[in-house]
């Protein structure tokens, strides 16, 4: 399809969706900022374009605009400003099984352990509603063999026991009761690191998936 023509379906999909012209107005122009901008700029203009289309009822739109935020404060190295994006996604599609997975290891890099549980709780449930067991069970090990939190351990290995892995979940339990694996990260900032890597990876799947959440 031609750029003339893309650009007339693009026109004629957002009127179906009731969209008016000042929204168009303003994304055109946050996207057009977005263009030659830094991450953390670009992360920031897609968050914001995001709440337009919340305010305008278009969720599919804002979901997407909202990954391109996250994106990119991922890009930057944002853990806790990509953190702050995904915990919208949450609120506004709390089923998106791929922004939970994100949302659980950048719990984790900034240390909010307390959250971590709570969205890993969450994660099993929507893995489970979507079949995604095995996916949601190698991921909740991979966090089980970085952190050495006890209460966060314990947590995955329920976790790991309601999906269906006892022996995992025997082994998390192992972890927990000496203060983790023998490759957990015990120095803070080796945690932030690898916790945003995976966090990396997670969201890359979800592009690659074409997953909008």
């Amino acid at each position: 399809m031609n750029p003339i023509g893309q650009w007339f379906r693009s026109r004629l999909t957002a009127q179906q969706q009731g969209s008016s012209p000042a929204l168009e107005r303003r994304l055109r122009e946050i996207e057009s900022s977005a263009e030659d901008a830094s991450l953390m700029k670009q992360g920031s203009l897609f968050n914001r374009a995001g709440d337009h289309c919340l305010k305008a009822g278009d969720r599919t739109r804002a979901l997407r605009y909202m990954g391109q935020a996250i994106d990119a404060f991922l890009g930057d190295e944002q853990p806790a400003l990509a953190r702050g994006v995904a915990k919208e996604i949450i609120r506004v599609h709390p089923e998106a099984v791929r922004t939970l997975c994100t949302l659980t290891w950048l719990d984790l890099a900034s240390h909010q352990f307390t959250a971590a549980k709570d969205h890993l709780q969450k994660y099993v449930v929507a893995a489970g509603r979507i079949n995604r067991r095995e996916l949601a069970g190698d991921q909740i090990l991979k966090m089980a063999g970085t952190v050495s939190e006890k209460d966060f351990l314990t947590a995955a290995a329920d976790a790991l026991q309601a999906l269906g892995f006892k022996e995992t979940a025997n082994q998390v339990r192992d972890w927990a009761m000496v203060g983790g694996s023998a490759d957990a990260a015990s120095d803070p900032e080796k945690l932030v690191t690898r916790c945003l890597e995976a966090a990396v990876v997670s969201n890359s799947r979800r592009r690659a998936e074409g997953a909008l959440a």
